[in-house]
């Protein structure tokens, strides 16, 4: 797959990868590298280069757009984005509900979605009352109420606090999903994803287990990775 924007800047290059069912799996890289567009791709809202997308088994192309984008969730790094109604309630059943899922079914998604993040408990709140965190976790909620097949979590822990960050860990954990992370935090990367992608200037430079490519310094400054301070890749695996 590859992709040019308008202007001719090519975006992508000869990207080609696959995620199995189930699998957790870091997209790691400096700011430019592609992780957005690349996330773009999977549920059609960037398209028309060479190359194919496929999700579950259905391309994505203009003819099968509503279908993908149930399959794929996407959690964008703001939840302010996606949280627009006024309780968490409707903000988690608008995608559902647009589908065409209605009374106890909807009910219940709504329901199993908000607990399957912690959430169940703030339902009739609204989500301009619930703290940051609280609100990420529901943005996950609106997006595992469509009953996706891939969840991509663009920059899940950006802004939030250590307790915070735990709490989506876990939730991450329990998920019986396909997760694609897209982060800079790499110690998150390797708590939650077993396998990483490393992209740069719009190519996969490296696909392996995340503790082996954190753990490769020539490969981390090449790609213009950085550890924190201190941390060790190898005293830490998901």
């Amino acid at each position: 797959m590859a992709y040019a924007y308008p202007d001719g800047t090519l975006a992508l290059r000869d990207v080609s990868f696959a995620v199995a069912p189930g699998e957790r799996v870091a997209v790691l890289g400096a700011n430019g590298a592609g992780k957005t567009t690349l996330v773009l791709h999977l549920n059609g809202v960037l398209g028309g280069g060479p190359g194919e997308v496929h999700v579950g088994g259905l391309r994505v192309e203009k003819a099968n757009l509503r279908e993908c984008r149930r399959r794929v969730g996407i959690v964008f790094q703001d939840p302010d984005d996606q949280l627009f109604m006024p309780t968490v309630a409707q903000d988690v059943a608008f995608g559902p509900a647009n589908l065409g899922l209605a009374g106890d079914d909807l009910a219940t998604a709504v329901d199993d979605a908000l607990e399957a993040v912690g959430m169940a408990h703030v339902g009739e709140r609204a989500p301009h009352h619930l703290s940051f965190g609280q609100r990420r976790r529901v943005a996950v909620a609106t997006v595992l109420a469509m009953q996706p097949h891939l969840l991509v979590l663009d920059e899940p822990t950006s802004n939030l606090d250590p307790a915070s960050r735990r709490e989506l860990s876990d939730v991450v954990r329990r998920l019986d999903l396909t997760v694609l992370i897209v982060t800079h935090d790499l110690p998150y990367a390797l708590e939650l994803c077993p396998r990483s992608l490393i992209l740069n200037d719009g190519a996969v430079v490296a696909d392996g287990p995340t503790v082996e490519l954190l753990a490769d310094e020539e490969l981390m400054e090449a790609n213009r990775l950085e550890l924190p301070f201190g941390f060790d890749a190898r005293h830490l695996t998901p």
